[in-house]
């Protein structure tokens, strides 16, 4: 990708796109599972009731919602209003919390996390510095997954006529960060074609 693009002011309007356009985000979503699969897989690994932290969980369809109904308490994290609202209205007896994953510092610790389709919103400095929060966040043994780019670089997509930034680390960086903040590499998978194309990243963190 282009040096240009690395300041791309995409980058900074990810929350305000979400947040104008969360409805029909959610509209969307609610039906549309095409990554059940990777979900699934997740879910099978839990322990039962097992607390869940959720970085950028967006309105809560059809993820959490999957991870709720087989008995996990999730807490929520996201920088759009808009969406922990719809949270809220559809899941109240979780927890949702307004926040920005890069900032998130919470008095305690999760069986899992995940950042689903979220974190790769994140600008490549910032997605370095999430590994210290995900360590921060996970128990002895807790399940980490989340989705990247195949390689290094930006890509730029579009919802609602808007501009989505994307950014991906080499995933022989990503695999150098799990290693160095005590996660174990469990599966990894590039443009998974039974997933919707997502890369997949699935980790557990060390004793």
């Amino acid at each position: 990708m282009p040096p240009s693009m690395s300041h791309h002011p995409s980058a900074d309007q990810i929350i305000s796109l979400y947040d104008r356009h969360a409805t029909t985000w959610n509209d969307l979503r609610i039906n549309h599972f095409v990554d059940r699969k990777w979900i699934e897989r997740f879910r099978s690994l839990l322990p039962a009731a097992a607390t869940v932290l959720d970085l950028g969980c967006g309105s809560g369809q059809p993820v959490a919602r999957y991870l709720i109904d087989g008995g996990a308490s999730v807490v929520g994290v996201d920088s759009s209003a808009q969406m922990l609202a719809l949270c809220s209205t559809q899941f109240p007896t979780q927890a949702w919390i307004h926040a920005d994953m890069r900032d998130l510092v919470l008095d305690r610790q999760f069986e899992a996390i995940l950042a689903w389709n979220s974190f790769f919103h994140l600008k490549p400095d910032d997605q370095r510095q999430m590994f210290r929060i995900f360590q921060h966040h996970a128990a002895p043994g807790a399940l980490l997954m989340f989705t990247s780019g195949p390689s290094h670089g930006e890509a730029l997509g579009v919802f609602e006529g808007e501009t989505l930034y994307h950014a991906s680390l080499d995933p022989q960086e990503y695999a150098m960060h799990l290693t160095d903040h005590g996660f174990e590499l469990l599966e990894h998978i590039v443009e998974d074609p039974e997933c919707g194309g997502q890369t997949v990243w699935l980790g557990r963190r060390l004793p």
